[in-house]
C-alpha cells in the first residue's frame, strides 16, 4: 500500500512568478503519496490556493490541476491586450524582464507621481475580473479537503490580517494582492488592506496552529541573497523589493527558531516545537529576472516558470520524500538567521 504523507504549503506572492509555485503544486498534486492539508498564501500564492480549493470541492486532484492551468491561461490572455509587454529587443534576446518596455516604463513613472486614486478613479483591475470569473467563493468556503489562510496588511494599523477559508472572499484575495502604488486599498468590514507581503509573505503560524501536519513546505519565489551589490537604479529598486517582501517571513522564522530552542531546553512539546520545515527555492530559476518580470503575463514565460517549478518539486521529492514526517530538510538557522 502506498504511504500517504500530509504536507502544508506556504506560498509566497510575486505576481507572474507565482507560476513557479503553480508548477510545484501541479507536481505535488500528481503524486499520490502526497496529501496537501493546508495552504497559507499571499498574493499569487493566495490565488493558487483558492483556485485549488474551489476545484477540490468539484472533484479530485486532476480537476485541481486543470483548474490551475485554466486560471493561469486566463491571466495570460488578459495580458495580451496590455501595453506592458516586452520590447522587440527583449523578445529577440530571450530576456523575460520588462525593464526596456515603453509601456512598463510609462506605468512605473506614472505610479511614482500619481496615486491610483487619481489615475484609476474607477479602480479598474482586470485581475479581479479573472479571479471572480474562475472561482466560486461559496465553494471555497465549503471546501473540506483543504485548510486555507490568506494574508493581507491592514493599512491603518500596519498589522497582519489572516483570512481563513471559512471567511474567504473575492475581496480578501484581492486585498492580499493589492499593490498600493497600483490599486486602491481594498476595504473589508470598514478596514482598508494592502498586499499581504508586507506583513506575512506568507504567514506560517496558522499552518502550525491549525493543521495536523507537522511538515511545512515553503515555496520561496523572492530571492533572499544576491552575490553582488546593486549599483544602478533599477537593480537597487529590484533588490529593495526582494528584501521588503522577505522581511516579514525572516522575522517570523527567527521567532519560531528562538521559540523552538526555548521549548526544547524546557522539554516542552507543542505545535511550534514539533514543526518540520522544508523549502523549494526559486532563487536559481528567478535570480536573473528583475521585479518588472512579475508583470510579464506572456504564456511562454508562465509556462517556463511552471516547468521550472515542476522540475524543482520533482527534485525535492526525489531527495526528501522520506524526510516528510521525520525531520526537517531546511536548516532555518543557517538560511535565515546567520550571514
Amino acid at each position: 500500500m502506498t504511504q500517504v504523507k500530509k504536507l502544508d504549503l506556504a506560498l509566497q506572492g510575486g505576481g507572474a512568478h507565482g507560476a513557479y509555485s503553480w508548477g510545484v503544486i501541479d507536481r505535488l498534486l500528481e503524486d499520490e503519496r502526497i496529501e496537501i492539508e493546508g495552504i497559507s498564501g499571499t498574493s499569487a500564492g493566495a490565488m493558487n490556493g483558492v483556485v485549488m480549493a474551489d476545484a477540490l470541492t468539484r472533484g479530485g486532484k486532476p480537476l485541481a490541476r486543470q483548474a490551475l492551468t485554466d486560471f493561469w491561461q486566463a491571466v495570460s490572455r488578459a495580458g495580451m491586450a496590455s501595453p506592458v509587454r516586452r520590447s522587440p529587443m527583449d523578445v529577440w534576446t530571450g530576456n523575460w524582464s520588462l525593464d526596456h518596455s515603453p509601456g512598463y516604463i510609462a506605468m512605473d513613472l506614472m505610479t511614482r507621481l500619481i496615486s491610483p486614486y487619481q489615475f484609476n478613479p474607477l479602480n479598474v483591475n482586470p485581475l479581479r475580473d479573472i479571479v471572480d470569473a474562475h472561482i466560486d467563493f461559496e465553494r471555497v468556503r465549503q471546501c473540506e479537503q483543504l485548510k486555507l489562510f490568506v494574508a493581507a496588511t491592514n493599512v491603518r494599523t500596519g498589522k497582519q490580517r489572516v483570512f481563513r477559508r471559512e471567511e474567504m472572499s473575492l475581496d480578501a484575495v484581492m486585498a492580499s494582492a493589492c499593490l498600493p502604488l497600483m490599486f486602491q486599498a481594498v476595504e473589508i468590514d470598514g478596514e482598508a488592506y494592502w498586499d499581504g507581503g508586507y506583513m506575512g509573505n506568507p504567514a506560517l503560524f496558522p499552518l502550525m496552529e491549525e493543521c495536523s501536519s507537522r511538515d511545512i513546505l515553503l515555496v520561496q519565489i523572492n530571492p533572499i541573497s544576491r552575490d553582488s551589490v546593486p549599483t544602478c537604479a533599477s537593480s537597487i529598486l529590484n533588490r529593495l523589493n526582494e528584501i521588503t517582501f522577505n522581511a516579514a517571513l525572516i522575522k517570523e522564522i527567527r521567532m519560531i527558531a528562538l521559540l523552538q530552542h526555548a521549548l526544547e531546553e524546557q522539554g516542552i512539546k507543542n505545535c511550534y516545537q514539533q514543526a518540520l520545515f522544508h523549502r523549494i527555492s526559486g532563487e536559481q530559476a528567478l535570480e536573473n529576472l528583475s521585479v518588472s518580470s512579475k508583470m510579464n503575463s506572456e504564456w511562454a514565460f508562465l509556462s517556463h516558470l511552471f516547468e521550472q517549478g515542476r522540475d524543482a518539486a520533482q527534485r525535492w521529492l526525489d531527495e526528501h520524500f522520506e524526510a516528510i514526517g521525520n525531520h526537517s530538510t531546511l536548516d532555518i538557522d543557517a538560511v535565515y538567521l546567520h550571514d
